[in-house]
């Protein structure tokens, strides 16, 4: 069985992730944004606005300053190459992936999270009545669903207020019966899916489970490089039971190439097509929900490094703040930064800077070297700071990085 080093397959995920490219010298346009997405092939979706939506950050960190303009396009302007549907978890895939996801819109009266269950069981002419609505109204909010059908119901939990007629309209959209046509405010708008995929995509006939199991899992291998079944399994949340045959039935095609990796416990699978470039040499901002880190497990294996959000945290017990974005300097992630933009005084927040023993260890050994991983760092936030429109970014005193970080920012 072939061997890999640490080294080795972590530039190999690195580069399935699209971090050997080099940044466009220009303004990144579509095509730009396309070849990111069939690289990762989704962009996790998450509502957190204290820096900008997650779905957003994944191309800044491949791509630097392009125009959001571009995904939003692809997303939800005609012709459609992009939906949203539950893949990872909400997210943003190619149109043309949809057939593979099927299996899971049939099984939406089984596995949709329980309040939709329970709307399609006990209320099935709500659910038919919020589908006839849309029929014949045409895209709609869920507001605008709910005040349409009936008084407001008292709020389900701490963190969300979806009333029956919105539970209604999730189980239809965890089914595919409706899609997402655009967002206002990020607020999803609603319409059947015959009037928001393109036909060709509806017409494309639906593959059996084991089909769309191995094809799901040809795609995670594409865009992890290198992985252990449980990292293929978790790309798509598919089960043990379904991607256990799927990585058998790909080895035993030769699209997967069983390896060791150093250091790592589980046997690995290499993509057959997978590159294993001899540097990486990319400097990025990720976010919490960027497909490079998502799974923390792979990330703890592949980096050392290990990541926790910390939103739902109580301030008082926080280690490194509430929204930390990994940075990723020369294949290595070596620091962690807590962000916030702050749009009313027009600046970039810095609440912590937090080195990790990698560039400690640089610190110990290549003075010269850490200094430039915190040069690079700064270039990032600024970088960051101009393309949200904002003027500036402003460092607290907090975290080991949080000195040398401001004194390379007054250098610039």
């Amino acid at each position: 069985m072939q061997t890999l080093s640490a080294a080795e397959a972590r530039r190999a995920a690195l580069a399935a992730q699209g971090f050997a490219d080099p940044r466009p010298s220009g303004v990144p346009g579509g095509r730009a944004v396309r070849r990111v997405l069939d690289r990762v092939g989704l962009f996790q979706i998450d509502s957190v606005n204290v820096l900008v939506r997650s779905h957003y950050l994944p191309l800044f960190a491949r791509l630097g300053a392009y125009p959001p303009l571009q995904l939003e396009k692809l997303a939800y302007q005609p012709p459609r190459r992009v939906f949203e549907y539950w893949a990872h978890e909400a997210s943003l895939l190619p149109v043309e992936v949809q057939p593979l996801f099927r299996w899971r819109m049939a099984e939406a009266h089984e596995k949709a999270w329980g309040g939709m269950r329970r709307i399609a069981a006990e209320k099935p002419e709500l659910v038919a009545k919020v589908r006839t609505t849309l029929e014949e109204r045409g895209p709609m909010t869920a507001g605008e669903l709910e005040a349409e059908n009936g008084p407001r119901a008292p709020r389900s939990g701490p963190w969300w207020d979806w009333r029956d007629s919105k539970l209604a309209l999730e189980y239809l959209f965890w089914a595919g019966e409706v899609s997402t046509v655009d967002r206002r405010n990020f607020e999803r708008r609603y319409d059947i899916t015959e009037r928001v995929l393109p036909s060709e995509v509806l017409a494309t006939p639906t593959p059996d489970r084991p089909t769309a199991f191995r094809e799901l899992i040809r795609l995670a291998a594409r865009s992890l490089g290198v992985a252990t079944e449980p990292d293929l399994r978790d790309y798509y949340r598919l089960k043990p039971d379904q991607s256990k045959p799927a990585v058998a039935e790909l080895v035993e095609e030769g699209a997967l190439v069983p390896v060791r990796v150093e250091g790592w416990r589980d046997v690995a699978y290499l993509a057959a097509d997978a590159r294993v470039p001899r540097r990486v040499s990319a400097t990025a901002l990720l976010s919490p929900f960027d497909s490079l880190v998502w799974f923390r497990p792979r990330t703890e294996r592949m980096f050392g490094f290990r990541y926790r959000l910390e939103i739902y945290t109580p301030a008082a017990q926080r280690v490194h703040g509430y929204y930390v974005l990994p940075f990723l300097y020369r294949g290595q992630l070596v620091g962690r930064v807590d962000l916030k933009a702050d749009r009313a005084a027009g600046v970039l927040r810095v609440p912590g800077a937090f080195g990790e023993p990698a560039l400690q260890g640089m610190g110990v050994r290549r003075r010269q070297l850490a200094g430039e991983a915190v040069e690079g760092l700064a270039g990032e936030l600024k970088g960051l700071a101009g393309w949200l429109g904002l003027e500036g970014v402003e460092v607290v005193p907090n975290g080991d990085l949080a000195g040398p970080l401001m004194g390379a920012l007054l250098a610039r």
